[in-house]
């Protein structure tokens, strides 16, 4: 499902290279046969107006939206597991998944991190794809929710990631739960967040620590270094780990 890999690029953090190709993006989104005219509709209701803004304007946005508070977060796991250990094994598996798949992530950047997740299932075949995308629909569907509420335009990306999982969701449901969520982007709320993470209980993510490094990104990690996500062959970068155990069992 090769528009996966369009919808990694867009939902990452914006970059010249990208940007530069406003025309092969519109006529990728409108020859694409995976995309219902309705998903092609609501790809174009985000790109047409980003491509229209500054890049700068775009990647302001983008980090204000991703960058500030957790709600937010473009790292499946912070949802799911928030700082607990599980999280950081569930990392581990999931580094497993691609490296079996011939696969290794060729960035500094989490296993987690949706448009690096994105890129890897677009190379999973149409039906596994499918069966990624419902592994984390709930995730897809709060940040959805949650992006409908601040109005922003990169919730129809989310909507045509749902749309592509085909999962079963009630979205009322979740309009609910999120109506009365206080903003986590503040700078009040930012300045508890650092206050509550000055407490640490050593060791790693990996290995089962707490790390408050973990939510903040490091100097090779700042989005101003303008990397694309990518990934290398396993075979050439690391030797291949045994095949791990299916998210999904």
């Amino acid at each position: 499902m090769k528009i996966l890999s369009l919808l990694a690029k867009l939902i990452d953090y914006p970059n010249e290279q990208l940007y530069a190709h406003k025309d092969d993006v519109i006529k990728m989104i409108e020859a694409d046969a995976d995309l219902a005219s309705a998903d092609k509709a609501n790809m174009l209701e985000f790109v047409k107006p980003r491509f229209s803004d500054s890049l700068l304007d775009w990647q302001a946005d983008y980090d204000g939206l991703f960058e500030r508070g957790r709600s937010l977060s473009l790292l499946i796991y912070e949802h799911i597991h928030g700082e607990s250990r599980d999280r950081g094994q569930a990392m581990v598996n999931l580094l497993k998944q691609y490296r079996a798949a011939g696969l290794d992530i060729g960035v500094r950047e989490l296993p987690d991190y949706i448009p690096l997740f994105l890129e890897f299932v677009s190379t999973q075949g149409s039906e596994n794809a499918v069966g990624w995308l419902q592994d984390i629909s709930h995730v897809l569907s709060l940040l959805y929710v949650r992006l409908e509420k601040r109005e922003s335009n990169y919730q129809h990306l989310f909507k045509v990631l749902l749309s592509l999982s085909k999962a079963d969701i009630d979205l009322d449901a979740l309009r609910e739960q999120v109506k009365d969520e206080k903003r986590d982007d503040t700078k009040k709320a930012l300045d508890k967040v650092w206050e509550e993470e000055a407490v640490t209980f050593g060791g790693d993510a990996i290995n089962g620590g707490c790390p408050t490094s973990q939510s903040k990104p490091s100097e090779t990690q700042r989005r101003d270094q303008d990397v694309p996500i990518s990934f290398v062959n396993a075979a050439d970068a690391t030797p291949k780990s045994e095949p791990a155990q299916s998210l999904r069992s």
